[in-house]
């Protein structure tokens, strides 16, 4: 009878300490991949109307960070204040399970990097095409209701614009390089989530108040602010999409893709074959 209580509580504390420990890679890992392939096996038009969701869900970073900046006195430290506005935008997104383009730089590349088969890769390709033309139109649409829909006043309106016009600042090769940031950062976030738990909000919130703070360059929360510029004809729309997207998507990709999803696949296939070994 000793000998069996000692066990119980020996399994007892065993598994008292598992439920302690943190989840392994492999164990996050598998979790986004199960989540790539549903998403993966998602039709055009639900991925289409999520997405067009999420673009319009990201305009609302754009006016957190608009009006904590208008009421805000000039100071050296209001940015530290306003760039938390940043964040509404991929809290309504993330939490409400839309699509966001970045987001699927890492969970569909899983599945993609596990078969390497041309359907595959067709399929993430079509998924892309359709989350980043969804994410778009979502963003532009907010964009026009922001500047010719009498919901906010001139001031307001000349903040989003001089918000805009401080995202599509720089070369083209500053807004790509600041643009793998935020990709890497953004993969990254999605790569702690699954078992964040109570923890995700802050994730989500610290994670992108870093992406907003550096001036990190993410494609569809800069995408809302420059089509506003665009809109309210301060810049040329032709400019928005050669100076600011072009160079913002690739550096997105770059950062989700190789810098993140190959990455945390590399360290798992690694440790598979040495456990085969």
């Amino acid at each position: 009878m000793a000998e069996k209580a000692t066990s119980d509580a020996s399994e007892a504390d065993q598994y008292e300490s598992e439920s302690r420990m943190s989840p392994s890679g492999k164990i996050v890992y598998q979790a986004i991949l199960m989540e790539g392939n549903e998403e993966l096996a998602r039709s055009s038009s639900a991925l289409f109307w999520s997405g067009l969701a999420a673009g319009l869900s990201m305009g609302f970073s754009m006016i957190a960070e608009a009006l904590l900046t208008g009421y805000l006195p000039d100071s050296h430290w209001r940015p530290l204040v306003a760039k938390f506005g940043y964040s509404v935008g991929f809290l309504i997104v993330i939490l409400g399970r839309q699509q966001l383009f970045t987001e699927n730089t890492l969970t569909p590349i899983l599945p993609l990097l596990r078969r390497l088969n041309v359907s595959t890769f067709l399929n993430v390709l079509r998924l892309w095409a359709v989350v980043l033309t969804a994410n778009l139109v979502g963003a532009v649409l907010f964009a026009l209701a922001a500047m010719k829909i009498n919901v906010f006043d001139e001031v307001m309106r000349n903040q989003i614009v001089a918000i805009g016009h401080d995202a599509i600042d720089g070369s083209f090769g500053s807004i790509f390089a600041k643009g793998v940031f935020a990709g890497w950062l953004i993969a990254l976030m999605v790569w702690l989530l699954p078992f964040a738990e109570s923890a995700r909000i802050w994730v989500i919130i610290i994670i992108t108040y870093f992406v907003g703070l550096a001036r990190f360059t993410h494609v569809i929360a800069g995408a809302v602010e420059t089509f506003a510029v665009a809109i309210s004809g301060t810049e040329p729309w032709v400019k928005v999409f050669s100076n600011f997207l072009l160079p913002a998507v690739l550096g997105n990709i770059l950062g989700g893709v190789m810098l993140v999803a190959m990455l945390n696949h590399a360290q798992i296939v690694a440790g598979e074959r040495g456990e085969d070994l």
